[in-house]
């Protein structure tokens, strides 16, 4: 039951994060670090594969910024 709320909290924290900057690894490391805590004393293994998915997500965002931009002054030309 522990791991579910856990994991629920972490997708939820994780899903509400707007900007994708910088501090991906730093908001999904704390994130993971909770989450794998209470999913069994696993803090910094969780801290990492928080950061680790970050990381991923900020460069993702990074990347649709990019080509929305590019569609928007493809169409105005």
């Amino acid at each position: 039951m522990k791991i579910a709320i856990a994991s629920l909290v972490a997708v939820l924290a994780l899903a509400g994060a707007s900007s994708a900057d910088a501090k991906g690894c730093i908001k999904g490391a704390v994130v993971g670090g909770v989450a794998g805590h209470y999913a069994g004393h696993h803090g910094m293994l969780g801290a990492a594969a928080g950061c680790l998915y970050g990381r991923h997500r900020a460069h993702e965002q990074e990347k649709q910024q990019e080509q929305q931009n590019q569609t928007t002054g493809q169409s105005k030309s």
